[in-house]
């Protein structure tokens, strides 16, 4: 995942319209390994990113009769 603070935030804007202040985006690679995370804190955005040398970062499985929102 090479995407930067910049890049990251273009990539919000094309999928929500905007970057909503105090929110954060969470994005990962495909091999859950490394995520980074892009925060609006309401005067300017910031990125933090955590690897995993070891496993994977686990995600939520829903189905697709899930009825939480």
């Amino acid at each position: 995942m090479r995407a930067g603070s910049e890049r990251l935030l273009a990539r919000v804007v094309q999928v929500f319209g905007s970057a909503q202040a105090h929110h954060g985006y969470l994005f990962a690679n495909a091999r859950a390994t490394r995520i980074k995370l892009l925060v609006h804190d309401g005067f300017g955005v910031w990125c933090a990113s955590r690897r995993l040398n070891v496993g994977r970062f686990m995600w939520p499985q829903f189905d697709a009769y899930s009825t939480a929102q």
